[in-house]
């Protein structure tokens, strides 16, 4: 079995320690990680390196979903993140591994995020749409300031 790899950059207008939290609260994560036409369900979540996560997508139009889960490998505050995930699916097999650094610039924070180890089975232009519509979510999140 081959794998693939997709790398995304954004700079969003928002503080790093926003954009932190976004990866790892479980609300946020389900507002903003499915992608259009899917909704999220966070079933367990525990933020911390060698804690895990279980999630589920559902996609609304034909009810169809699928879960995954995966554990945290590595959390710098406010500037890193690296964690892994497993399709629970047996036709999509492997571990994919998932990094994320964020360095605060002059008008917010660069966004540089890495997955690789995607299954061949998974078309590489998909993921690349599924993460671009999940990054334009997670920018309407953190980017707006509303006053408490």
């Amino acid at each position: 079995m081959t794998t693939s790899a997709v790398k995304l950059h954004r700079v969003l207008r928002c503080k790093p320690e926003k954009l932190y939290r976004a990866f790892l609260e479980p609300a946020a994560m389900a507002k903003w990680l499915p992608p259009y036409g899917f909704t999220c369900q966070v079933h367990h979540m525990d933020a911390r390196v060698g804690g895990d996560f279980k999630m589920s997508f559902h996609n609304f139009g034909s009810g169809n979903g699928h879960s995954f889960g995966g554990e945290y490998l590595e959390l710098v505050p406010n500037e890193r993140l690296r964690y892994n995930d497993r399709f629970d699916d047996p036709n999509l097999p492997g571990t994919m591994e998932v990094t994320v650094v964020l360095k605060p610039v002059i008008c917010g924070t660069e966004l540089d995020i890495v997955q690789d180890g995607i299954p061949d089975v998974i078309p590489l232009e998909m993921c690349y749409l599924g993460w671009q519509e999940s990054l334009e979510q997670l920018a309407r999140l953190v980017e707006p300031e509303i006053p408490g």
